[in-house]
């Protein structure tokens, strides 16, 4: 059997939690408890030639500026590495490893980089560095692929090859499969590693399995302190290392990492909480980059459900290599679900074309002009229309829905047996059993050549206008502050965009209420960014 080894990237891995800024005393204080821990391997951050140094952060532009920051630490046992992304960092930034604090240095790269970045390793060999390729989303690798990698690797003869999980996707066949491909056909000199992620809560699971695992050749687990690290964290080495002393032999000494957990990550902990979560779940449950989910949940506009059946329509290589354009044409393509609304909307026509009406947004607008809208339902008696909200202070008739994400949280005020509201959603929006009194065609109400194509308001008004509405009062149509004390009554339906996204939609929204008003008269009567005239 092959020796077994731990390697910590807690110094590496976990500054993508907190921007690599750990504080020098952190970096210091981290360093030294990993030495007294006995791991083997301590990775001490990213070389990275486009960041400047700075002796807060483990990321470094070259090999002087590591020596700067840990150079006069004891290394005792512990070979020292630091890691480059293939190409961001280049040969004239790395000095010879006789005159590097550095033992040694992993290269991570993705596939269709395999042939470039395995010639890289190669140069780094003859700086006398221990070279370790780390192949990023192993799991997008055909068979036929990592043959490939096997045979470049096998006339590099770097150091150890790594299965990297980048995106938590493994299960233990999958690592197995790997593994087993790799063992077989890798020259037997080279150690074999596995890097895990947690999106499926498999990390740890998985160093186990590799651990089992019958082989000749030197075997590497990685691990961090508490898990830390990017998306959904790592396997936990203080659960990894108790594990090793417990099965293995090993003499590990447990209390250092604990009390690096203690003195030093719970500062990073609070703030920016890592670990499994439905975010992560759902990027690896779809086999996909976490971007696509990140780009759907910011729409705010749907469900968890609906998000997850878009995420399970990416196809072959787009789903672990994010393309912005083509997961919004999913997201439209989603979005328009064709249906024939004619009867509806000559049902609507009939209700709307010679009412009086008002227009109801979730505005702060409407708790602080309380008086002055209910004032103008009393005087007035217009049929009132909510927008993907509802509120007790205000007699509503019909409610408009074209957000699933705002339909699922309005569940429960529309399951009240007393509530008497008439709902007209957008065939984007699913109801959960039954139908909806009235459904519009949502791509007959969108813009396409907007930012947000499918903003609520001026779907509304797009609707009132083919109903042939000639004019409407609004209240809580407030426009985007860029306030910190939000814009909604509801704090849950606060949008996260920055303030530029703000200014660019109250631009987008006041061009489109200046056309809209050719064809129908557009009144606010609470205060509103959209517009300069408010009605007395």
């Amino acid at each position: 059997m092959g020796e077994i080894k731990l390697l910590d990237c807690t110094l590496r891995d976990g500054g993508y939690v907190n921007d690599w800024r750990f504080g020098h005393n952190n970096l210091v204080s981290i360093f030294e408890r990993l030495v007294d821990s006995n791991v083997d391997y301590i990775e001490i951050g990213f070389l990275d030639e486009r960041r400047p140094f700075d002796m807060d952060r483990s990321i470094m532009p070259d090999t002087d500026c590591v020596e700067k920051i840990y150079g006069n630490l004891a290394k005792k046992q512990a070979m020292v590495l630091g890691m480059i992304d293939y190409g961001t960092c280049s040969l004239e930034h790395i000095k010879p490893c006789n005159e590097s604090y550095l033992d040694a240095i992993r290269v991570i790269f993705k596939k269709h980089l395999r042939n470039e970045a395995l010639a890289f390793c190669a140069e780094l060999k003859k700086l006398g560095y221990k070279v370790f390729a780390q192949l990023v989303s192993v799991t997008s690798y055909s068979d036929e692929e990592m043959m490939d990698l096997i045979r470049l690797a096998n006339e590099v003869k770097p150091y150890a090859v790594s299965m990297v999980d980048t995106y938590g996707l493994m299960h233990q066949n999958n690592l197995k499969h790997f593994f087993d491909l790799l063992d077989e056909h890798l020259d037997p000199e080279i150690g074999l590693g596995y890097h895990a992620h947690n999106n499926f809560q498999m990390g740890y699971a998985n160093c186990i399995t590799m651990m089992s695992q019958v082989t000749e050749r030197l075997l590497l687990v990685d691990g961090t302190i508490y898990g830390m690290g990017k998306s959904a964290g790592n396997a936990p080495i203080e659960l990894i290392a108790m594990y090793m002393n417990d099965n293995l032999g090993k003499h590990y000494n447990i209390s250092q990492f604990l009390e690096a957990i203690d003195a030093n990550i719970m500062n990073f902990y609070t703030p920016a909480t890592w670990g499994y979560n439905m975010f992560f779940y759902l990027a690896a449950s779809n086999d996909c980059h976490p971007n696509y989910v990140s780009y759907l949940m910011d729409k705010r506009t749907l469900s968890v459900k609906s998000i997850n059946e878009i995420l399970g329509r990416l196809q072959g290589e787009k789903q672990l290599l994010y393309d912005q354009k083509y997961i919004e044409d999913l997201y439209r393509e989603y979005q328009m679900i064709e249906i024939d609304d004619s009867e509806d909307r000559k049902e609507l026509k009939k209700i709307f074309s010679n009412s009086n009406i008002l227009l109801l947004g979730p505005g702060k607008s409407i708790v602080k002009q309380k008086e002055k809208i209910q004032e103008y339902i009393q005087q007035n008696r217009p049929i009132v229309i909510s927008v993907n909200f509802l509120d007790d202070e205000y007699p509503t008739d019909y409610l408009f829905l074209s957000n699933s994400k705002r339909y699922v949280q309005l569940a429960t005020a529309l399951t009240q047996k007393d509530l008497n509201v008439k709902i007209i959603a957008t065939s984007n929006v699913t109801k959960t059993s039954g139908k909806f009194d009235y459904v519009l065609k949502y791509s007959n109400l969108i813009d396409e050549n907007a930012e947000v194509i499918d903003n609520s308001f001026m779907m509304l008004l797009n609707a009132l206008t083919d109903f042939e509405v000639e004019s409407v009062a609004t209240a809580g149509f407030d426009g985007y502050a860029t306030s910190q004390q939000g814009n909604y009554i509801r704090p849950y339906m606060e949008y996260n965009f920055d303030e530029n996204k703000f200014e660019r939609l109250n631009e987008y929204v006041k061009t489109k209420i200046f056309e809209i008003k050719k064809i129908l008269d557009v009144k606010f009567l609470t205060k509103s960014l959209y517009t300069e005239e408010i009605a007395d």
